[in-house]
């Protein structure tokens, strides 16, 4: 099929607000007589409030109000278990937990009055460990019995019986961190009281409208259509601006209606990283079973996670690890389970990969280790191993609706890199501190929401009479090109140009509620909706031109503005076409409704279809390490990734590049450091990302396998292109060092002096 729209590279629908200025985000937003919010945080990660003095700070001149957790109609709430709170009311759980909030005429006002405000703690025995938290003498959430938040199992054959015959066995250890989303812009929030027909409306920068009304009307304890919530534009999300930017919406809405005036609440840097849930650190113990020839045999996997002080995603994020865990082989008897536990440390949640980097991290360094124990090399390993079409996977999934492409990915990638030639020559010994590696890491990932949720999305597109066109989704544009890709769907399906589409912004009162814009599920899902709309849209307009022109009924081509009969002979121009349509009282409206295919997942034995697609990636990086300093220089980047059908290529390798970049400082340089649920780095002089200096080569490398089920055969892209890195560099780096470094990140320190000294230890 030859596209006009889509398979193009379109520049960005909201490239011009955003290079010139004329953008507004959330902190931008103005509004009469509106009011600035602030926050006073607990001074320890858990502590019982004893007393809450706040009769200096109403003195001041400009205070409002004044809250506690005692003036909240309902003080907890929470996506999938109701335990975070907005304000701490007995206890303090964790350092970002607020204790009262205030309203004031002016920020110095604010920030002298929160400064007033005294209270009393009795400081109380944390949790900051997951020893000490599965051991449980302390219990986080007293109504539990224990401190688990979750457990999922993996069952796959009989992993026992499967050990017995193995030829080699192996066991290792490996653990990540704590990870700072890092977006650019901080939490910002606006809350309005009264405003256009509902109780509160709450504009912002939010990833997850629905999700944020949904929290904000339980916190109010009102009916979701008194509240309304607009997005604004995003200086960046993650996966991270959703129950922090819950709570302070919820908090700002409190106040407005306290007040009676518009609250605005902007987190300074410090208070984002205090405050906001961070990636889930993982320990992790992986034991796999192989033939002398390596073909794996069995996999025994334990993952044990962080939630920090609630529950927030962490139900969902672990459930996706547990799919994930055994990586993309066959492997006949698999044993997984993760967990995940309660602490006093920051609480854990949603970050770009959701559940995945982590396993991998693991899954790929094991590959390489067993490569070098059975003397293969690890790129033969894995072809060894790898799905194709028709492979059953670890939850018993028939990998039989779509193209197994990992061989396809891996291929281009190898080649890219001159992957072959490179591992021989640094496999050799180099002389000098200065040694050279090169690594290789690939995935599955399963595509949309699975199993943990309905996933369905609905989109609107309503045609002027003078043919422009009015484009609106229940899915939020977060700064990965939503817009435009939405907007190419339907210029291609119309045959329309893009010029001739407004993007709508997002309305909770007026968009239908199509879910979280997460699990890289907007193309795929929100795409299929655009769709529908736009379908049915052309059908309407094919039945009405058919009609008026007493044409034969046939099926009309719509294209370059035209409308066209199927010998393409011109029969009516688009915008002529609206205007009749319209002059004759059709209704040019339509709603999108796509819900994605069905799937299963028994918990108990954890088999099922958790996924009903899938996408495929192999990473490889090639680096120079400095053995006297630690230093590693990562030189280049191969990454190669199925994306089923690229949109809108450009927007792919967009996310290919950041992708990239976000895994590069997951695996050498990111880490928030806690110490007995103090966080020590809270501003980015001392928590490292990379820069522009710190980007090495990178080839984006699109593979293209149309998906049955994708619109215009598309799937996912957004996340599977941080998950590799890591492994990646791990991997190039154990190579260069002969060191196996099994925690992340792989800092100077690290490096220099290494978990794992012995070579194949």
């Amino acid at each position: 099929m030859v596209f006009k729209k889509v398979n193009k590279e379109i520049k960005r629908v909201d490239a011009y607000e955003k290079v010139t200025g004329r953008a507004r985000f959330g902190a931008d937003l103005e509004f009469p007589e509106m009011l600035y919010g602030k926050v006073l945080r607990t001074d320890f990660p858990h502590a019982r409030i004893k007393n809450i003095d706040y009769a200096q700070a109403l003195k001041i001149e400009g205070v409002e109000a004044i809250i506690t957790a005692k003036d909240i109609p309902e003080n907890e709430f929470g996506v999938i278990i109701e335990n975070q709170q907005v304000l701490a009311s007995e206890r303090a759980m964790y350092i970002g937990d607020g204790i009262a909030m205030l309203a004031a005429r002016s920020k110095k006002a604010a920030q002298k009055a929160i400064e007033l405000i005294s209270v009393e703690y009795e400081e109380l025995p944390g949790i900051y460990s997951l020893d000490k938290a599965i051991n449980g003498d302390v219990l986080i959430h007293p109504e539990n019995e224990d401190n688990k938040v979750i457990h999922h199992r993996l069952r796959k054959g009989d992993v026992d019986k499967a050990f017995l015959s193995a030829d080699i066995i192996l066991e290792r250890e490996y653990n990540t961190q704590f990870i700072e989303h890092s977006y650019l812009e901080p939490e910002a929030i606006v809350a309005v009281p009264d405003d256009r027909n509902a109780l509160v409306s709450i504009y912002g920068s939010i990833q997850n409208p629905f999700a944020t009304q949904k929290a904000v009307a339980t916190v109010l304890k009102a009916e979701l259509n008194q509240v309304r919530v607009v997005q604004n534009h995003m200086g960046g999300s993650f996966g991270g601006k959703d129950e922090v930017v819950s709570s302070m919406a919820a908090r700002a809405a409190v106040l407005a209606l306290k007040t009676g005036k518009a609250v605005k609440m902007v987190n300074s840097r410090d208070e984002s990283i205090l405050e906001s849930y961070k990636r889930h650190p993982y320990k992790m113990k992986y034991k796999v079973g192989a033939s002398k020839t390596g073909k794996l045999l069995a996999m025994e996997i334990e993952a044990i996670a962080d939630s920090g002080a609630y529950a927030c995603q962490t139900p969902f994020v672990t459930w996706r690890s547990v799919v994930q865990a055994t990586g993309p082989y066959e492997v006949k008897n698999v044993r997984t389970d993760t967990y995940c536990y309660y602490t006093n440390n920051i609480y854990t949640g949603a970050m770009r990969g959701y559940g995945s980097p982590q396993v991998i991290f693991a899954q790929e360094s094991l590959m390489d280790e067993l490569a070098e124990v059975l003397d293969i090399d690890p790129l033969s390993l894995r072809l060894k191993n790898i799905y194709h079409n028709n492979s059953i996977t670890a939850s018993g999934q028939k990998l039989d609706n779509h193209e197994v492409s990992l061989k396809e990915v891996i291929e281009k990638a190898v080649e890219v890199s001159d992957f072959k030639e490179k591992y021989k020559k640094y496999s050799k010994a180099q002389d000098g501190d200065k040694k050279r590696g090169i690594g290789m890491a690939i995935s599955f990932r399963g595509c949309s929401l699975g199993a943990e949720a309905i996933d369905a999305a609905a989109a609107i597109i309503r045609i002027q009479k003078d043919g422009s066109v009015l484009l609106g989704s229940g899915l939020a544009e977060n700064g990965q090109g939503l817009k435009t890709i939405f907007s190419q769907i339907v210029a291609e399906e119309l045959g329309i140009e893009i010029e001739r589409i407004n993007y709508m912004e997002l309305d909770t009162l007026v968009a239908p509620d199509s879910g979280s814009t997460v699990a890289s599920r907007a193309t795929l899902i929100g795409g299929n909706a655009v769709l529908d709309a736009s379908k049915k849209l052309k059908k309407l307009i094919n039945n009405f031109i058919h009609n008026e022109f007493a044409l034969k009924n046939e099926e009309l081509v719509f294209a370059d503005e035209n409308i066209y009969d199927n010998k393409n002979n011109f029969v009516i121009s688009f915008q002529e076409a609206a205007e009749r349509a319209f002059n004759s009282g059709v209704l040019l409206s339509s709603y999108g409704w796509y819900k994605a295919p069905d799937i299963s997942w028994d918990e108990e034995k954890g088999q099922g279809r958790p996924y009903f697609t899938y996408v495929y990636g192999c990473q490889i990086a090639e680096l120079e390490v400095d053995t006297a300093t630690g230093e590693i220089d990562v030189l280049k980047i191969s990454a190669a990734h199925d994306v089923g059908k690229a949109i809108n290529p450009a927007n792919v390798r967009g996310q290919i590049y950041g992708g990239v970049m976000m895994g590069l400082g997951y695996g050498i340089m990111e880490e928030l450091i806690i110490d007995k649920g103090y966080i020590k780095n809270t501003n980015f002089d001392e928590y490292l990302i990379p820069t522009v200096k710190d980007m090495p080569k990178l080839e984006a490398i699109i593979v293209e396998n149309p998906d049955p089920n994708g619109p215009y055969g598309a799937k996912s892209i957004g996340e599977p292109t941080l998950e590799l890195g890591s492994a990646a560099i791990a991997n190039a780096v154990a190579l260069a060092t002969g060191k196996r470094i099994r925690s992340l990140p792989l800092n100077l320190e690290r490096v220099v002096l290494g978990h794992s000294l012995k070579k194949g230890e």
